[in-house]
């Protein structure tokens, strides 16, 4: 498969989502951000505006977010390693702490030159994942800045790219699927060496030749609820507060446009889902995959 620089599907007003209660500092990564590893190679530039990753032999590098989440619309732009990026990861993903921990990730599997990188996303509610779902792009991730979005109410996550919807994860704790609600959460991102298992199951090594290997980042935007000394900034976590044009987020779901772009998405660049995946749960799918 090759990336197409245009899709049929047509391209869809952005979604009108304003600030709850916290709007990311005017973008700048030094007022959002640590850079928590990497020896110097995570760097921040361009007066804030971008920070950008970079692997070598030696090491990978990571950063983490200053504040804590507990529901929110998350953008980010990242554009990836460009060229034969095979072996490398390139993670970006909210969790919490512990052992019971949630998680909702956005993994980018590097690939040889002119291959499609694959979008691997997964949810984990207290500790629990093995909820893949992974995606080739319409587009190439590499010669410029997309946005990647996590929305996270209480009702559901949805990612998107670009404003089109690729998931939803739906809360069905009626039906005893574990939903992410109740432990806040940091944005972490990393750019990591896993030539042992990223690209074709761990067959194509990583060229060190090619190294560093650089991830860029910009535009960060934060529409949530910040959680500081165990208290919300937000004034009530209950949907029915939610009818302002300032909070529609958090009661947020797909409309029918949303919903067939998210069906446009799966039936042509989805390649892996985990319910539809028989061999590996021998006892039966996953309860919310027979809902779905």
């Amino acid at each position: 498969m090759s990336y197409s620089s245009s899709s049929k599907f047509p391209l869809l007003m952005p979604l009108m989502v304003a600030c709850l209660i916290m709007a990311a500092s005017g973008s700048n990564f030094h007022n959002d951000f640590d850079i928590t590893w990497g020896d110097g190679r995570g760097k921040i530039v361009n007066n804030g505006e971008v920070l950008t990753l970079s692997l070598d032999k030696q090491s990978g590098s990571g950063f983490q977010s200053k504040n804590e989440y507990l529901f929110g619309k998350i953008d980010m732009q990242l554009k990836l390693v460009p060229g034969n990026s095979a072996g490398t990861v390139t993670a970006y993903y909210l969790s919490s702490k512990g052992t019971t921990w949630d998680e909702i990730d956005f993994e980018f599997l590097g690939n040889l030159s002119g291959d499609p990188y694959i979008l691997h996303t997964n949810v984990f509610s207290q500790g629990k994942g093995n909820r893949e779902q992974q995606f080739y792009l319409w587009f190439d991730p590499t010669t410029d800045f997309h946005t990647y979005s996590i929305l996270w109410n209480p009702q559901r996550i949805i990612f998107s790219v670009d404003d089109t919807p690729i998931r939803e994860f739906k809360n069905m704790e009626s039906i005893g699927v574990p939903f992410p609600k109740n432990q806040p959460m940091r944005i972490y991102s990393s750019l990591w060496n896993a030539d042992d298992w990223a690209t074709r199951g761990g067959l194509v090594k990583t060229d060190w030749t090619q190294a560093p290997f650089t991830a860029s980042y910009r535009n960060f935007n934060a529409d949530a609820c910040v959680w500081s000394n165990g208290a919300s900034s937000c004034k009530s976590n209950a949907p029915s507060s939610s009818t302002s044009t300032n909070n529609a987020w958090f009661s947020q779901e797909m409309d029918s446009a949303k919903q067939q772009r998210l069906q446009w998405v799966q039936q042509n660049y989805m390649i892996y889902n985990y319910c539809t995946d028989a061999k590996r749960f021998p006892q039966g799918l996953p309860s919310e995959c027979k809902m779905s």
